[in-house]
């Protein structure tokens, strides 16, 4: 009876404990950790950490497949923020968008404010036949100039491609740089150069 009376104590309580689970919020619940424990430090801000614009929270309430008129409003909206080049000129310098590519420094808490953030494009694409470290989550971007031209649509897709890559790809996995602030302008310049100067290694 004594072993009885264990057991169902046993029961009752992983009864109660599926009943907390199932009446919790894990999302609520892992938002007020957060602003419970995480602190700002350097680029590592608190807002950057937690506060969504409308394309990150609809990516995360629809985190796999999305209904296409959902994927269409996001995509539709962040082709609004693009912001093409002051001065009308797209290329910069290869050899600094190169340096550009392999960096993958930025917005971390050990970093200074206003220091200059890397691209880290080698660790999604091969960009130049002489680094052989590379990721393939994205397509290849060897020969990108090669291949497409240096028309005026292609200079504009590719700017908005790398300033913000949710305009033509909802959800997508690249990081929005220009709209997020991890590139500067004169740095997206020196990227576009290194996709699209026909001197860069990237098109040799």
């Amino acid at each position: 009876m004594k072993r009885m009376s264990i057991m169902m104590a046993g029961v009752l309580a992983i009864a109660g404990c599926a009943t907390v689970a199932t009446d919790t919020d894990y999302g609520k619940a892992a938002l007020a950790l957060l602003k419970n424990d995480f602190k700002s430090k350097g680029p590592a801000t608190m807002e950057r950490m937690l506060n969504q614009d409308e394309a990150q929270r609809l990516c995360s309430e629809y985190p796999s497949e999305r209904p296409k008129d959902v994927a269409a409003q996001i995509e539709a909206n962040q082709m609004k923020t693009i912001k093409y080049p002051s001065d009308g000129k797209y290329l910069g310098k290869w050899q600094d968008g190169e340096k550009i590519a392999q960096n993958g420094r930025g917005m971390q808490s050990s970093d200074k404010v206003g220091d200059a953030n890397g691209g880290n494009c080698y660790a999604c694409h091969q960009i130049t036949k002489e680094e052989i470290s590379f990721g393939n989550i994205g397509p290849s971007l060897y020969n990108y100039g090669k291949l497409r031209g240096n028309s005026d649509e292609i200079m504009k897709y590719t700017w908005g491609k790398i300033y913000n890559s949710q305009a033509y790809s909802a959800c997508s996995n690249m990081p929005r740089f220009g709209h997020s602030g991890i590139l500067t302008e004169a740095q997206i310049k020196d990227v576009m150069a290194l996709l699209l100067d026909p001197a860069s290694p990237a098109n040799k």
